[in-house]
């Protein structure tokens, strides 16, 4: 069971994911054990932050980020979210000076660069499984049903772009930057980038771009070009941001919200018919929620959203 408590002024509240609480915190945050690399609080009703929290390393991904010993801590995560009740929306930051340097090749190094296997083909099946895992590191974000707000502050780089490619909401600061890295370490982006890039920039030309010559990306154009939909001034200002759409998001009815997220990612990849025809079965079932008893009546005494008492999903 949840215990919740309000966050103290100036502070946080945590999130701990092997008894399922949040606390209370005045101190400064950290990674909230049993995950390394991740900081996840409760900074208001039915919403999740989690924070990249490697600020030392510039958030740079590690072995117990991605996939060591056993499972991925972030999607241990967000497995956790996916089925967390009290959660209705999460947004996702990078502590300190930036939001992440992309992957830590010192760290990772033993994994690309001495796989296991006897011969060819048994070196080949050991990658292929590595790098589906390390998809799936961010294939669980989109997986999960809760909307995810990506708030992007200083650089975004290599395994940046994968991540929040995978998010729903993409916001950026004015001092942000993006950098599909890859090629300039001897590799094609192999965890999401070249497959939902595309999806989220109309241009592919631009795409092809920042993807063979790795070059940076600044704000203006990731505005401009659909990567982002905001820009902040600072970091400050873009939290503020992020809570505030993501409260907007939170007071409404979890089964239309989490309904919308899974038509909207299915309608992406499948054609205008299919996706009607889904829409349809889907809400054959869907519709007979409370939810739109309690919105409507709700409206006809000019009420919001925040004022109808939605159960937890």
């Amino acid at each position: 069971m949840n215990v919740i408590r309000p966050a103290l002024a100036g502070g946080r509240s945590l999130w701990l994911p092997t008894v399922n609480t949040v606390r209370a915190m005045s101190s400064p945050g950290g990674p909230v054990p049993p995950f390394t690399t991740l900081s996840i609080s409760r900074p208001a009703n039915h919403i999740t932050h989690v924070e990249l929290h490697r600020p030392e390393k510039r958030n740079a991904m590690n072995k117990a980020f991605w996939s060591f010993p056993f499972c991925s801590e972030m999607v241990d995560c967000f497995n956790q979210i996916a089925e967390d009740p009290e959660c209705r929306v999460v947004v996702f930051s990078g502590a300190g000076k930036l939001f992440t340097a992309g992957i830590d090749l010192m760290n990772m190094a033993g994994d690309l660069l001495q796989p296991k296997g006897s011969d060819t083909a048994r070196i080949s099946w050991y990658l292929r499984r590595i790098v589906a895992k390390y998809q799936e590191t961010f294939s669980v974000i989109e997986k999960c049903p809760k909307p995810v707000v990506a708030a992007v502050h200083g650089a975004c780089v290599g395994a940046g772009v994968d991540l929040i490619t995978a998010c729903d909401i993409r916001f950026c600061t004015q001092d942000a930057w993006f950098q599909v890295k890859e090629v300039d370490i001897g590799l094609a982006a192999d965890v999401g980038t070249l497959q939902r890039l595309p999806k989220v920039i109309g241009s592919r030309s631009l795409v092809n771009e920042l993807a063979l010559t790795a070059r940076k990306m600044y704000s203006d154009e990731a505005k401009s070009s659909g990567l982002v939909s905001r820009v902040f001034p600072d970091k400050e200002a873009l939290m503020a941001g992020a809570f505030e759409v993501a409260g907007e998001i939170a007071a409404r009815s979890p089964v239309a919200v989490q309904g919308t997220k899974i038509n909207l990612l299915y309608s992406r990849d499948h054609s205008v018919a299919e996706g009607l025809q889904f829409m349809a079965t889907w809400n054959m079932s869907m519709l007979q929620t409370h939810d739109l008893m309690k919105s409507a009546q709700a409206a006809l005494e000019k009420k919001g959203p925040k004022d109808v008492p939605f159960s937890k999903l």
